[in-house]
């Protein structure tokens, strides 16, 4: 038997309610905060990526999904969303068509990673960046949209921590003074740790290994390196989120897994025993200059990404509506099967969702169906029903059972449902 490739896996019909109330939820939020959907193809030029996220991240280097194409091209499965968006911006001149230019994507990323609980190779995303607005205040508002926004969806527990990673102008020093700090322990270091140091050292402050922690939490700060317009920026997302009554908790060693973020970058903790250790269900930050390097006007942004696995698996358990269908026909014999498929025609232009058994089982086989499958109501057409013009029609809530005239039938179940 050939199953689903590892690190994927199959979104079942019994599942689907749940995505679907979580991508209903999000659309309806961000419409009200002005963002306007886009979607991007599935891959793009390597180029692409190694320009934007980094050249020595894990990503580009251990878990892109790379291939080569037919005229000897580079492929790449997107790992992430914000590179292809901004190629988009770039390559339609969004910022000019578009005044105020906020943008989503919901979509499957690729990356090959250890599968976990709540990570896979396949995961999808829902994606938010705006672009062209530098102030402080977005990034509040984007950090305020993103708290609404697991909320909506049903996630009523999380910690935002926050932080600034500086600019091109303050970082470079800390990246220097980090470095040169990890070379003192260079050998205390796990071996991913000894690499990243010299690669990309800001990635340590990420390590998960545990024998490594104490020596991270004694690593130079970045925030005593910012320069005074990054610490005045920061300053100022830091008094208006205390305006707003909005929590937070700063965390030095949040700087995130990209490289073109710039400024204030911040992450949502799941309070939830359903996701383990993978408990990160948001992250996002500013990228003030990645338009610019990717061949673009020098336009700001800033976005974040929801998980959508950890999501749903983080969501408060919300009602589902799992009833298939409004009216199960049963037919009985090929008459009642051809007055059935009119009726079932004509509820479906009613707007009502109707089902038959087209197989056309025995009575009882066809009210177990009904049962199982939630209906509403079972309308019963044999002999008798034809040679009186009339429907059987059974309410399944309370089993009340009257006759309908065939005429009336439609009609009949749209006062039912009308009220």
């Amino acid at each position: 038997m050939i199953r689903a490739v590892k690190g994927t896996r199959d979104i079942l019909p019994a599942e689907t309610p749940g995505w679907q109330r979580v991508e209903d939820a999000a659309r309806r939020l961000l419409a009200r905060y002005g963002f306007r959907e886009i979607r991007t193809p599935a891959f793009e030029e390597t180029q692409l990526f190694a320009r934007s996220i980094g050249g020595e991240t894990d990503i580009v280097s251990k878990e892109m999904y790379t291939f080569d194409d037919r005229d000897g091209s580079s492929l790449t499965l997107r790992p992430e969303a914000t590179a292809g968006v901004a190629r988009a911006v770039i390559e339609h001149n969004l910022a000019e068509t578009d005044p105020i230019l906020k943008l989503f994507m919901i979509g499957p990323m690729f990356r090959r990673e250890q599968p976990q609980k709540g990570r896979q190779r396949q995961f999808h995303q829902i994606n938010v960046e705006a672009f062209g607005m530098t102030r402080p205040s977005v990034d509040v508002e984007m950090i305020e949209l993103s708290l609404a926004l697991l909320d909506c969806c049903g996630m009523k527990e999380g910690d935002l921590f926050l932080n600034s990673v500086g600019d091109a102008n303050c970082r470079p020093r800390y990246v220097a003074a980090l470095r040169e700090a990890l070379r003192t322990e260079e050998d205390r270091l796990c071996a991913d740790c000894r690499r990243r140091s010299e690669t990309n050292p800001l990635r340590v402050l990420d390590c998960k290994v545990a024998a490594d922690q104490a020596i991270i939490e004694r690593l130079p700060r970045i925030t005593d390196y910012l320069c005074p317009q990054c610490r005045d920026h920061f300053n100022e997302v830091r008094r208006q989120l205390d305006l707003l009554d909005v929590p937070y908790r700063l965390n030095h060693r949040l700087v995130r897994g990209l490289d073109y973020y710039t400024r204030t970058t911040f992450e949502i903790v799941a309070r939830s025993e359903a996701l383990g250790a993978q408990n990160s269900v948001l992250g996002g930050g500013r990228y003030d200059g990645l338009i610019k390097d990717l061949g673009g006007p020098d336009l700001a942004g800033i976005g974040f990404a929801i998980g959508m696995e950890r999501l749903v698996l983080a969501s408060s358990r919300v009602e589902i509506d799992e009833k298939r269908c409004d009216v199960f026909l049963v037919p009985l014999g090929a008459p009642a099967f051809d007055r059935a498929l009119v009726a079932q025609r004509d509820l479906r232009r009613s707007g009502r969702s109707a089902l038959i058994d087209h197989e056309a089982r025995g009575l009882k086989a066809q009210m177990r169906k009904a049962d199982k499958i939630g209906a509403r109501y079972v309308a019963l057409l044999g002999d008798n029903e034809l040679a009186r013009g009339v429907w059987s029609v059974r309410d399944m809530t309370d089993s009340r059972q009257e006759e309908v005239p065939e005429e009336d039938f439609v009609g009949f179940i749209e006062r039912r449902f009308n009220g």
